[in-house]
C-alpha cells in the first residue's frame, strides 16, 4: 500500500509510438520506404498485425515517446498545497521542443532537479523503462535521475522495488490475469474520468496525421486522472482523512477550472463535464 505521501508528489503518464527510424534500422525496412505512415504499417506487420488487431503493442525500445504530462502536487513551507498541471512538449509548433531528446531529456532533468514521489500506472514496468530505454539510444544524460544511496533508506531512489519515491498504482491495486484492473475501469466506477475521445491505440494515427496537440490534450487527460485514483487510494490508505480528501479533489478542480480560463485549455471542460457525470450518476445508484 502507499507508505506515505510527500512534499512533492508528480502524477504522470506519458504516450508513444512506433519509431519510423527504428523500423528502418531493426526490420530492414529500405529506406525508399520513406512515408511514416508506410513504415508503421510494416513494424505493425512485423509484430503480428491481424484483422483483429491492425495495430499490435510493440516492444518499448522500438518507440519513441512523443508526450509527457503530470499532475503536481506541492506542501509549500507554509503548509499551502498548491497543484499544478505539466505537459511536454510546452509548444507543439516548435520542431526544438518536439523533438523526442528533448521531451525525455526535460522531463528526466526535471526529476534529477526537484526530487518529486512519481506516481503512476504500470509506471515501473512500462514508462520509467521506456524513459531509460530511449535515454540511452538518444545518448542522454540525465545523472542526478539515476543517482541512487548507498541503502535504500538513506536517500531518494527510483529503481528499488517498492520504493516509497516510485508508486505504481497498478502494481499496489492489481494481481494475476482478470486481477488486473486498467486504470479506466478503475477510474470509471470510481466516479472518475477514464478514456474519453480516444485511447492509446489511437495515438500512433493521431501522431502520423500531425495531431499533437490533440495527444498532448488525451495525456492530460490521463495525468488528471493518474492524480484522482492516486489521491482515492492515498485516502484509503489514511493519508488523508475524508474531510481533507474532499478539499484534495476540490483542489483538483479548482486547478482544471484555472486552466480552463485559457482558451488554449479549453479541453478541460469535457474532463470537468464528464467528471460532474459520472459523480451524479454513482451517486443515484450508490445512495
Amino acid at each position: 500500500m502507499i507508505k506515505d505521501v510527500k512534499d512533492r508528489v508528480w502524477a504522470f503518464d506519458a504516450e508513444w509510438v512506433p519509431d519510423p527510424l527504428a523500423g528502418h534500422l531493426l526490420y530492414g525496412i529500405d529506406e525508399s520506404v520513406s512515408e511514416p505512415s508506410e513504415v508503421l504499417e510494416l513494424m505493425w506487420g512485423e509484430g503480428g498485425a491481424s484483422e483483429e488487431d491492425p495495430t499490435p503493442f510493440l516492444k518499448l525500445v522500438v518507440c519513441r515517446v512523443v508526450s509527457i504530462a503530470a499532475v503536481e502536487r506541492r506542501v509549500q513551507r507554509g503548509g499551502e498545497v498548491t497543484l499544478r498541471l505539466l505537459s511536454l512538449p510546452h509548444d507543439v509548433e516548435n520542431p526544438e521542443e518536439t523533438t523526442e531528446a528533448h521531451v525525455v531529456g526535460t522531463f528526466l532533468d526535471a526529476i534529477g532537479q526537484h526530487r518529486p514521489q512519481l506516481v503512476g500506472f504500470n509506471s515501473i514496468a512500462s514508462d520509467l523503462k521506456i524513459f531509460i530505454q530511449r535515454a540511452l539510444i538518444l545518448g542522454l544524460r540525465a545523472e542526478e535521475f539515476c543517482a541512487r544511496p548507498d541503502k535504500p533508506w538513506e536517500g531518494i531512489d527510483y529503481f528499488a522495488r517498492g520504493s516509497d519515491w516510485n508508486v505504481d498504482l497498478k502494481e499496489i491495486v492489481g494481481g494475476w490475469g482478470k486481477a488486473v484492473p486498467s486504470l479506466h475501469e478503475l477510474a470509471v466506477q470510481s466516479g472518475i474520468p477514464g478514456k474519453m475521445d480516444i485511447d492509446g491505440n489511437q495515438v500512433a494515427r493521431l501522431w502520423l496525421d500531425g495531431e499533437l496537440r490533440h495527444i498532448v490534450r488525451y495525456n492530460e487527460f490521463d495525468a488528471l486522472t493518474t492524480y484522482l485514483v492516486w489521491l482515492r487510494l492515498a485516502h484509503l490508505a489514511g493519508h488523508f482523512t475524508s474531510d481533507q480528501y474532499t478539499v484534495e479533489q476540490r483542489r483538483l478542480r479548482d486547478l482544471i477550472e484555472g486552466e480552463m480560463q485559457n482558451p488554449e485549455n479549453s479541453h478541460l471542460e469535457k474532463y470537468l463535464a464528464e467528471w460532474d457525470r459520472l459523480t451524479e450518476t454513482i451517486g443515484r445508484h450508490r445512495g
